[in-house]
């Protein structure tokens, strides 16, 4: 589908439709779905398994979000119960190493990190 001709997308516009690329793919539940998609096709509850701490509800959105934006696939086979699969789309996979890199930095510096919030903590506590 062509799209009209538009100005240049600028993420930094209010009005800009961007934003709303970055809410999905900035939640912290769609990095982490596209991070086990990396790996490969996946059920529902692998990756309700695989993400400790989401909900079915929160899941189901995110996926649900994902497949909207052409990141992820779903597919449905007949059977029963009704088997669900869902993959990472070209789009989806050219997002999952931004991704993945996101990752790798957060475990190279979780522990400087922390460090920063106990130092921050602390002089918030004696300025207080």
């Amino acid at each position: 589908m062509d799209m009209p001709d538009r100005p240049a997308w600028n993420v930094f516009q209010a009005t800009c439709p961007t934003r709303k690329v970055l809410d999905c793919i900035s939640d912290k539940w769609a990095v982490l779905v596209v991070g086990l998609l990396m790996g490969g096709t996946r059920r529902f509850g692998e990756l309700r398994r695989g993400i400790e701490g989401v909900s079915q509800k929160m899941l189901t959105q995110t996926l649900r979000a994902l497949e909207r934006d052409g990141i992820v696939q779903r597919k449905v086979f007949a059977s029963v119960p009704p088997k669900v699969e869902y993959t990472l789309t070209p789009l989806g996979h050219s997002l999952s190493h931004l991704v993945d890199a996101l990752r790798i930095w957060a475990e190279a510096n979780v522990d400087q990190v922390l460090q920063s919030q106990i130092l921050y903590d602390q002089a918030g506590a004696d300025a207080g």
